[in-house]
């Protein structure tokens, strides 16, 4: 009796590691990003809000930021970013096996984004849902993909990082609304048997800070009513200077954990790739590190913290401007409301 051979030639080189076994890696093929056209800098806030530019550059390193008009939605931005990507990639809608968004300003709060998208895509042969881990969500996500991608479940899978915080800050609150700006930043994962791909991801959480940093109104806790809005609870809140604080320190531990955890250390990357959220927490971050600032990749001047969006923004403009090339190897690490934070180590 013959049998006939069902089997397709693997789409990536065979690689193993030390001990002889077979690795395989969930490795960023391509990016995108999206931004809305309006932007709002400095002097524009200083006629809306007691503050200067000065202050702000001072204390956040932000000039400007991009912000969607009323009948933009997460989505629209979300699809545009992925086009791009896609197409970087070479790939089609139709191949995608899974579309993860990244976001805590979806177009609803369910269903998901990321079901929105696969429409708008016509991406009709991929499962879809969204995370929500505030700031940490992209790489978050980057995890899920990469768990999923060497398990041998999915090939092909869209990751995007997308949030419009300036439809939920109170700008008559300058200590909130100078700091976001919306964007979207896309990257398509598939699998790869060589060097190059997510060398290992670190997430962790810590739910009894939940209160400093959060959108109080619009859930089961708080619904939406008029006494809520009345006093502001479906605004966004920030708790800045304990944020601050943390930040800083699960940064830091995250980046020797995640290095530690590859087998790495500083010396073996080439960019640090950080959530954009303020100068400040940077330069703190790369002082414990003990690391000149040229090590890492900044965009917080023109973008302000676009939330979940802002590392994969950074990794688009980091492969573009040449930053990262082939062979380089990148740490990312981010935190957010929850309090969530995530590390990961990506070659390239």
């Amino acid at each position: 009796m013959k049998f006939k051979k069902h089997w397709q030639p693997l789409p990536y080189r065979l690689d193993f590691n030390e001990r002889g076994i077979f690795v395989v890696r969930a490795h960023i093929v391509s990016t995108g990003m999206a931004v809305p056209e309006k932007i709002i800098n400095n002097f524009d806030l200083e006629k809306i809000v007691d503050t200067t530019d000065q202050w702000i550059r001072e204390r956040t390193g932000m000039f400007e930021r991009h912000v969607t008009d009323k009948d933009t939605a997460a989505s629209d931005l979300a699809l545009l970013a992925s086009r791009q990507a896609l197409e970087m990639g070479g790939i089609e809608p139709r191949e995608l096996d899974a579309i993860l968004v990244a976001t805590i300003s979806g177009d609803y709060a369910w269903p998901a984004t990321a079901c929105i998208l696969q429409h708008k895509l016509g991406a009709k042969n991929a499962m879809a849902f969204d995370l929500s881990a505030a700031c940490s969500g992209y790489i978050y996500g980057l995890s899920v993909a990469q768990a999923y991608i060497e398990s041998g479940l999915y090939k092909n899978i869209l990751l995007v990082g997308v949030d419009l915080l300036t439809k939920v800050v109170d700008w008559t609150d300058r200590n909130t609304c100078v700091l976001f700006g919306d964007g979207a930043g896309a990257t398509i994962l598939q699998p790869n048997g060589s060097a190059a791909g997510i060398l290992g991801t670190l997430l962790g959480a810590d739910g009894s800070t939940a209160d400093l940093l959060c959108q109080p109104c619009g859930g089961s806790r708080v619904p939406i009513s008029e006494e809520a809005i009345r006093e502001k609870k479906h605004f966004l809140y920030l708790n800045g200077r304990e944020i601050f604080k943390h930040a800083v320190r699960v940064m830091t531990q995250t980046c020797h954990d995640v290095l530690k955890q590859c087998g790495l250390t500083l010396d073996d990357v080439k960019t640090v790739v950080p959530h954009q959220a303020n100068i400040r927490i940077i330069e703190a971050v790369a002082q414990r590190l003990g690391l000149p600032m040229d090590r890492f990749f900044v965009n917080v001047e023109k973008y302000a913290n676009t939330s979940a969006a802002t590392i994969p923004i950074a990794l688009h403009e980091a492969r573009e401007q040449g930053i990262l090339q082939s062979g380089d190897r990148a740490l990312l690490v981010s935190f957010g409301g929850g309090l969530t934070w995530a590390g990961g180590v990506v070659q390239f």
